[in-house]
């Protein structure tokens, strides 16, 4: 009973919600289509919302699936969205979806992460990446931006590592102040006390640079050049599903495309 009295009301969430995503009542109700008289009753508790006006707010919102359930059992409903661990037997479609882009992608790296960027599963060619890096960054669970920027993890390989590391510190907080995680928020706290790194050194490919951050990792007595992509499932309607991303990392330059192909071969 405590935990319940302790939720914040529903109204309270959603203006939360609306605010972080800098809509205004009017600009939510139109698109929503209810009366903005009516979205601000909801908001200040002097209405109480249907289910489905709850899940319309929500979807209008871009509110994760964790969090409509949320919001769907503070205003007294069932959440909506199931969660189920992906070694559950009706998760065989997802992980043969994720297996496959993982080995269709080889032999160039990629890793499934979750939205606190815990380390799923990565193919044959992230030990590419990770060579050097102390083993205690390898236990499980894995983080792999802790695993990127520490100093005991692959930054010390990084070329461009203050040009990388505010690419991805850029990146988490925005992550962290759109979905209003306090987890996300606390690991870009830790991450941002790490030890930096001096000014980029100018890029070997200036054209490339113009186009997209690239990881410019040292391997041997060269270097490789990536640039990365980030995909999602778009349709997903389990909360796990959602959660989901895959980082696949492509050749920035053609040295790199031949080195990885030869080291697969």
């Amino acid at each position: 009973m405590d935990y319940v009295a302790a939720r914040p009301a529903v109204g309270v969430l959603l203006r939360d919600w609306r605010q972080r995503r800098r809509m205004t009542q009017m600009d939510v109700a139109l698109e929503a289509g209810v009366s903005a008289r009516h979205l601000s009753f909801v908001e200040t508790g002097r209405s109480a919302p249907s289910a489905d006006m709850v899940k319309r707010l929500a979807e209008q919102l871009d509110v994760p699936l964790r969090e409509r359930n949320e919001l769907l059992l503070a205003a007294g409903y069932a959440p909506a969205f199931g969660q189920r661990d992906l070694d559950e037997p009706e998760m065989g479609p997802v992980r043969e979806a994720l297996d496959r882009v993982l080995a269709g992608h080889e032999p160039f790296p990629a890793v499934v992460v979750d939205r606190h960027w815990g380390m799923v599963a990565g193919n044959s060619a992230i030990p590419l990446l990770t060579a050097g890096v102390a083993d205690h960054l390898l236990e499980p669970p894995v983080n792999v931006l802790r695993l990127t920027l520490h100093p005991e993890g692959m930054a010390p390989r990084i070329a461009n590592l203050a040009e990388w590391r505010a690419h991805l510190l850029d990146r988490l907080g925005r992550q962290a102040v759109i979905s209003g995680d306090p987890a996300l928020s606390a690991l870009y706290d830790e991450l941002a006390k790490l030890p930096g790194a001096p000014e980029p050194s100018a890029s070997p490919d200036p054209a490339a640079a113009e186009i997209a951050v690239p990881l410019r990792l040292r391997h041997g007595d060269g270097e490789l050049s990536f640039i990365s992509t980030y995909t999602t499932f778009g349709t997903a309607v389990d909360v796990t599903v959602a959660e989901l991303s895959i980082e696949a990392f492509f050749p920035a330059d053609a040295a790199t495309a031949q080195a990885l192909y030869s080291a697969s071969s």
